[in-house]
């Protein structure tokens, strides 16, 4: 039996990598502020997004961010309202 190739490279970039390794960092070292209200970081989920997000900015080699779930509106039945 023939192995297998594997698809692709890397998913993200060494810059990318380094971006991560510095926010996280930052956050150990308590230096780390959210983006828009200046809040210090104080999870580890939310110093590796601001760490990618800063290496998307800088052009890194990191995948799309994944969309927002779209939520419908209300379901309207048949009847009117009064």
């Amino acid at each position: 039996m023939a192995a297998r190739k594997k698809s692709g490279g890397r998913k993200y970039g060494k810059a990318a990598s380094k971006r991560v390794e510095s926010a996280m960092r930052r956050k150990k070292k308590g230096t780390l502020r959210s983006g828009r209200s200046g809040k210090k970081v104080t999870s580890r989920k939310q110093a590796i997004a601001i760490g990618l997000s800063e290496a998307r900015e800088k052009g890194a080699k990191v995948p799309r961010k994944r969309g927002a779930k779209k939520t419908s509106g209300r379901k309207s039945s048949g009847r009117k309202r009064r």
